[in-house]
């Protein structure tokens, strides 16, 4: 139902962009992602021999092959990936006309603009203060993603930064919606990025004992619910969706994908890496976005679960899963496309929340790929193989994504009928 006046309004999305590990834009990464392609493939810098990881999901179309050379090189590769994704947003939804003073933007990151900073310092130790470059601040600042993208469209109803780690990017849809909601803007440009492939964040999550050490195999190495999991795999790229309320966008005729029906936020208060192993945020949080979107659980036909492949967080989310949504969990298909991404840490809330919006539109759910000896204590319905189809009329799903720190974001989609 359309919003009344005096009423809480209807958020839909109306756009969307990525370049991902599997897809330089939304269609290829779609495609990827419905084919079971992994986009994980070993590092071939020679800084990565010495490592004890020597892979990653790098993008599969570098910012450069898509970006003026002279504009990217002021922007962090954080920017770069927010940029190229959101610019291919904004057009898929039309370039909206709206005024600036009702155009939001919520970016989020989880680590920005680290390999600037990493690399400036390098620059002064070797060749002196003078080499610096005048850009190194507004590259390595955490909002700058985010600001890149405001001033890219003109937005002056605020430009604002989530960072809680893996969950940046599903907070920046929830507050995107709840923009939308409290009336201060019309549309809003959500999305995340992150872009930290290099030597130290891949040493630094190594010595976490968080990343998979599959050398041999990288394209194997992301196995959600497997028994063979070792750690996540490293990803970089970015994913942008417009929001805009249901009276806005069906003002100007756009093309509607899905609706953003709810959102739930929590915090474990538990550990600043590992996840509360009863799962009692996640659960909170999926329970509070149903009620936000006054959904019931036997509504949930599809949940894009965190995910991540990490022996401890894979079965805690599945707990979880099953305590919010009681019975109505056995109705349900989950995946991971975690398993051909890796993990885009504070980028990955949003392309998962893409991904269950195409879900959603195509009626058919991408598989969890390399899941070949599921773990005992899952025992939910894993979509393996080939993409699972979904049910006709009015169905809605969930995404799922949690952060170090205990940071815990659910997200419930609703179809447009």
């Amino acid at each position: 139902m359309a919003s009344t006046p005096g009423s809480t309004p209807r958020v839909v999305v109306t756009g969307l962009g990525a370049t991902t590990p599997v897809g330089g834009d939304v269609a290829t990464t779609w495609a990827g992602l419905l084919a079971g392609r992994s986009g994980v493939r070993t590092l071939t810098q020679d800084w990565a021999a010495d490592l004890p990881v020597q892979f990653a999901a790098c993008a599969e179309v570098d910012p450069s092959e898509v970006m003026d050379r002279v504009e990217a090189r002021k922007l962090d590769r954080t920017q770069q990936f927010a940029l190229i994704a959101a610019r291919e947003a904004w057009a898929d939804a039309g370039a909206p006309e709206v005024d600036s003073e009702r155009l939001a933007v919520s970016f989020a990151t989880g680590i920005g603009g680290a390999v600037t900073l990493i690399d400036s310092w390098d620059t002064l130790r070797e060749k002196g203060p003078r080499r610096v470059s005048p850009h190194t601040i507004p590259m390595i600042m955490p909002n700058g993603p985010a600001a890149v993208v405001g001033i890219e469209i003109g937005a002056r109803a605020g430009v604002h930064t989530p960072v809680s780690a893996c969950a940046s990017g599903a907070e920046a849809v929830a507050q995107g919606l709840e923009i939308i909601r409290a009336g201060k803007a019309d549309v809003v440009l959500v999305g995340g990025t992150e872009a930290c492939i290099h030597p130290l964040p891949l040493a630094a999550f190594a010595a976490m004992m968080a990343l998979s050490k599959r050398n041999d195999e990288p394209h194997r190495a992301s196995r959600p619910w497997d028994k063979g999991r070792d750690g996540f795999v490293f990803g970089e790229g970015a994913a942008a969706l417009v929001l805009e309320s249901e009276a806005h966008a069906r003002a100007r005729g756009a093309t509607i994908y899905a609706e953003v029906a709810g959102a739930g936020v929590t915090s474990d208060a538990h550990h600043i890496a590992q996840p509360d192993p009863t799962g009692q945020g996640a659960t909170r949080a999926m329970i509070a976005a149903l009620a936000d979107a006054d959904v019931e659980p036997a509504q949930i036909v599809h949940v894009n679960a965190h995910g991540t492949s990490t022996p401890q967080g894979d079965v805690a989310e599945i707990k979880a899963i099953r305590a919010a949504l009681g019975d109505a969990a056995d109705a349900t298909t989950v995946t991971s496309t975690k398993s051909m991404t890796g993990h885009l840490l504070g980028a990955a809330g949003a392309l998962e929340s893409l991904a269950v919006v195409l879900a959603l539109r195509d009626r058919l759910a991408p598989p969890t790929i390399n899941l070949e000896d599921k773990d005992d204590d899952v025992d939910l319905d894993v979509i393996t193989g080939e993409p699972r189809p979904l049910p006709d009329g009015e169905i809605a799903a969930l995404n799922n994504s949690f952060g170090f720190g205990g940071h815990n974001v659910a997200l419930v989609f609703r179809s447009m009928v």
